[in-house]
């Protein structure tokens, strides 16, 4: 495994060489890329399997923010296979490839930006969601953690699979870029790009701890995604 110095070199002459690449919106971002997402989001097997292990045997009711194809899912209906599960995705053709893969599971799909769905009230055994919430900026994803923790049950969990930020220089660096090439650019707030822009550990577990979370880092395996548990007790 490469040192963190070496990975922040690899990071800074990357974003020097597509310093002048354009932002793309989100639902197009994916859309160009169905074909080969699932093959190019396989290197996470080991991640999708242990957030399935993770989900409480108990939940019968769940939520998937940022769902794309449901590669979590596939490893959550193998454990249940009676789980039902509502989809929010931005992007239409990948919730239709969802909805081809498990024409027989209790699936609801919305295409919607997840900001601003209905979470409601105490509704959902558990709120999922695997590498999508780095995209976003720290203000916004405090605003979710709320809607998430009043829309669990008593004893309820919520489930993240990220990216996240080695440390602030990684941190401060992406969300920089971030934020000079959306100015560059004129892009409106309310739009949604592809750009990574995670937080650390840290951080990200202080977001959730603010929403009324008891938050922990579960699984940090090399060269596999974080998973955080963050129970509503």
């Amino acid at each position: 495994m490469e040192s963190r110095e070496q990975y922040l070199r690899d990071l800074k002459q990357w974003l020097s060489d597509t310093a002048d690449s354009p932002l793309e919106e989100m639902a197009d971002f994916f859309t160009k890329r169905l074909d080969g997402y699932e093959e190019h989001m396989g290197i996470w097997e080991k991640s999708y399997q242990r957030f399935a292990e993770l989900l409480p045997d108990a939940c019968r009711n769940i939520l998937d923010l940022g769902c794309g194809t449901g590669l979590e899912l596939d490893q959550i209906w193998k454990k249940n296979p009676d789980i039902a599960v509502t989809g929010v995705d931005l992007c239409e053709d990948m919730l239709d490839r969802l909805r081809q893969k498990h024409p027989e599971k209790k699936l609801t799909t919305v295409c919607r930006d997840y900001f601003q769905y209905d979470f409601g009230s105490e509704q959902w055994d558990a709120v999922i969601s695997f590498e999508s919430l780095h995209h976003f900026l720290p203000e916004a994803k405090k605003e979710l953690y709320k809607k998430i923790f009043l829309g669990l049950k008593a004893g309820g969990v919520f489930l993240l699979g990220d990216y996240l930020a080695c440390c602030e220089e990684e941190e401060e660096l992406l969300r920089g870029t971030y934020t000079e090439k959306r100015k560059k650019s004129v892009i409106p707030e309310q739009h949604f790009v592809h750009f990574d822009i995670p937080l650390t550990l840290e951080h990200e577990l202080s977001l959730l701890e603010s929403a009324g979370f008891h938050a922990e880092k579960i699984w940090d395996a090399p060269e596999e995604a974080d998973i955080i548990v963050a129970k509503k007790e």
